[in-house]
């Protein structure tokens, strides 16, 4: 039977933390790497049982990349803090473990609850991550956002879901959009990119549209409506930092525009 790894990246994810290591209880280990938490992270991941390992914080991929280096076993499931593994999702495991291995990598459907309601539209369901993998055959790739996990050799999905719970608030959100935006703009100028004239005065509104109505965000009621106005603001805040980077920021009027949503 294949012996399974769990890792974890923290930052301050104390009121988080206790439900992503409960759900992890068919993981042969755990292991919590924290980027310098000043709330109880490290004390309540270690009262779970899972060995804190504290490293200074290198980029989403990097960290989670040191987590797998730390592992004791080569087959790892990553999940991140504000994640649970539903009780589909723990099952399947059991008999994942209970069998040998038929792919390099598995994944999981991902459902989302933002703003105390799970989503099924907006372009965040079902959301696929590959989240279980032999650290020999894959590792976790992308500088600065939208980190992944690539292998070599067959994929397969598992029954279940993670299960995400992301923001509890419109003002949360903002706060993370302005992270993000702030990484990918760094991502942009390290690439050499960078969006025309055109782009950066109509994409934004075009991913509201995209959102709500193609995506179906209409039909997430109200936090659908708040998903595709977000969705817009990090298009215009990333480009807004990508040209402040640049030394040129956002003219007034641009900054004032109704085709930016706030």
């Amino acid at each position: 039977m294949p012996q399974l790894s769990a890792t974890i990246i923290a930052y301050n994810e104390g009121p988080n933390l206790v439900r992503a290591i409960r759900s992890l209880a068919c993981a042969d280990e755990v292991i919590v790497v924290d980027s310098g938490s000043t709330d109880n992270t490290c004390e309540l991941a270690s009262s779970l049982g899972a060995r804190v390992v504290r490293h200074a914080w290198p980029g989403f991929a990097a960290q989670k990349n040191f987590a797998a280096e730390l592992a004791s076993h080569d087959w790892i499931l990553s999940l991140d803090a504000d994640e649970e593994l539903d009780l589909i999702a723990q099952r399947a495991l059991g008999a994942w473990k209970r069998a040998e291995p038929a792919a390099a990598g598995y994944r999981f459907r991902r459902r989302a609850r933002y703003l105390g309601r799970w989503i099924l539209h907006s372009g965040w369901y079902p959301d696929f991550k590959l989240r279980l993998f032999d650290r020999r055959a894959g590792r976790w790739e992308g500088d600065y956002v939208h980190e992944s996990v690539t292998v070599r050799g067959p994929v397969e999905t598992l029954p279940g879901e993670i299960l995400h719970y992301t923001c509890d608030s419109v003002a949360e959100h903002r706060q993370r959009i302005e992270f993000y935006a702030q990484l990918a703009a760094q991502e942009m100028i390290e690439r050499g990119e960078g969006p025309g004239l055109v782009r950066r005065w109509l994409a934004p509104p075009w991913v509201f549209t995209y959102t709500y109505f193609f995506r179906l965000g209409v039909l997430d009621g109200v936090p659908g409506f708040y998903l595709a106005r977000m969705a817009a603001r990090y298009v215009r805040r990333k480009y807004s930092r990508w040209r402040e980077l640049q030394g040129a920021p956002w003219p007034e009027e641009a900054r004032r525009s109704k085709l930016f949503p706030n």
